[in-house]
This record gives structure tokens, C-alpha cells and sequence, in this order.
């Protein structure tokens, strides 16, 4: 019997020295980030997607989890990838990028890619009661979606809704990234779409002067919906990203 979803197990592509590790979002699945990782792959570098704990396997599983043991997947797929690469680039689709941001103020990375990130949640007086509100109302119907691209969608993997004890921890990693955010010295790439409804487009502008690194870019696409590593205009994230790392790295493609 699986107990990892079609889809949602991590990938590794081997390729030079410099290593790309790809953290995909909140209830999502390592698929999120594997299209992104072939073209990195393509591009001659290593890349790593890592599954988070308590993603694609069963709903029910992921109250259990903790945002410390999301950041230790992170973590974990950084030290694979360390015995490998003399540099790495760590990149995160909306909580990933929340992450991905979180483990750069304690880890040193060469650069860090964050994607349709909030940087807060939304304001709702709920929030601050949302532990004990779990005890009474178990999940949040997922919102409106906001994909264009009907293909993409009709075989994305994620869960069916928001469990509300991992909104919890959604919440409080929120927190621990705003309060490392000055000790980020990395350079950053903030990419998020002018038509993002579940992080609207505000979140990547207070990044912008909230980030230690002297060395900060905010890039817009403009037609897409939350996911932009699959949705419409993910060639054009593909090739930001890539470029990112050339970059940073100095690596010849």
C-alpha cells in the first residue's frame, strides 16, 4: 500500500556543482517544483525538490506537523545536497518561499528564490484563537482558484482543504520569518504575479525592505495564478529563476 500520493515524492536530478533546493507550499506536493527542477537539471545544475512532513500522503496527517519539522525538510534536503554541490540556491513556492527565506537567516546559502510568498496572513481576528478554534472546526474550504491554465490544474496535487491546526503553524512560521528576515544577507529573487489571489501582490512588496541583503529583486509576471511553476507563464518563472542562479553563482550554462 503507497502512502506517498502519485506525485507528491521528492526528486533529484544530478548535475554540476552548484545544487538547487526546491520547496513546494502549503498542502501542495513536491510536483509543484518538478518542472522547475528539470529545467534547472537542464540547465547543468543539481536540483532537489523535498516532500515537507506531513504533505501528500493523507490529509488527516498533516495537523500532526509542526513548522519546525516543515524547516527541517528543508534542512534535511540541504544537507543532502551539501555533500554534492559547492554552492546552493534555495527556492520555495508560496509557504516554501516562507521557508526557504526562515532557513537562510540560519543556514548560508548562495542565494535564495522565494515565489508567491506571503508574508503574513491575512488579517482576520480569528487567527489569534485559531489553536483553540481547532478544537471546534477542523478544516477551511479552500477559496476560489485562480489557476489559468485548466491543463495544469486538472492534475496539480495538493489536499482538498486547509486543515486548521496547520493554519496554526502557518501562522507562527510567519512570525519566525519576519523576526530572521534582517538576517538574510543573501541575495534574494522575490517573483510573484500582479494576479495572485491567494497572496495578493502587496506581500512581495514589503519583503523588499524588510530583507537584510543589500542585493534584493522583485519581479512581476503578469498572467497567472498562485502557482506560477505550473501555471501559464512558468516558462518565463523558469527562466528567472535559472538566471538567479547564473547570477549568483557564476555558473556557465
Amino acid at each position: 500500500m503507497k502512502l506517498i500520493q502519485e506525485g507528491g515524492q521528492p526528486f533529484y536530478f544530478q548535475g554540476g556543482p552548484v545544487g538547487c533546493l526546491l520547496v513546494h507550499g502549503f498542502t501542495g506536493a513536491p510536483k509543484e517544483m518538478l518542472d522547475l527542477g528539470k529545467h534547472l537539471a537542464d540547465q547543468g545544475h543539481t536540483a532537489h525538490g523535498v516532500r515537507l512532513f506531513g504533505h501528500a500522503t493523507r490529509v488527516e496527517e498533516m495537523p500532526r506537523s509542526r513548522w519546525q519539522d516543515w524547516l527541517a525538510s528543508v534542512e534535511d534536503g540541504y544537507h543532502l545536497l551539501n555533500r554534492q554541490c559547492d554552492q546552493i540556491v534555495v527556492m520555495g513556492l508560496s509557504m516554501g518561499g516562507m521557508l526557504s527565506l526562515t532557513f537562510a537567516s540560519r543556514f548560508p546559502v548562495s542565494g535564495v528564490v522565494a515565489m508567491s510568498t506571503p508574508f503574513s496572513l491575512p488579517p482576520d481576528p480569528r487567527l489569534r484563537f485559531v489553536r483553540l478554534f481547532s478544537l471546534f472546526v477542523k478544516r477551511i474550504e479552500k477559496g476560489e482558484s485562480d489557476w489559468l491554465d485548466p491543463e495544469a490544474e486538472s492534475d496539480h496535487v495538493d489536499y482538498p482543504y486547509y486543515p486548521t491546526r496547520s493554519i496554526a503553524e502557518l501562522r507562527d512560521l510567519a512570525a519566525e520569518m519576519q523576526a530572521g528576515l534582517s538576517r538574510v544577507t543573501a541575495p534574494v529573487l522575490i517573483i510573484h504575479s500582479k494576479t495572485d489571489v491567494s497572496v495578493p501582490p502587496h506581500n512581495a512588496e514589503r519583503f523588499v525592505s524588510s530583507i537584510g541583503s543589500k542585493d534584493v529583486s522583485l519581479e512581476w509576471i503578469e498572467r497567472s495564478g498562485h502557482v506560477i511553476t505550473r501555471d501559464i507563464a512558468r516558462q518565463r518563472v523558469f527562466e528567472m529563476a535559472s538566471g538567479f542562479v547564473q547570477k549568483v553563482t557564476g555558473a556557465k550554462v
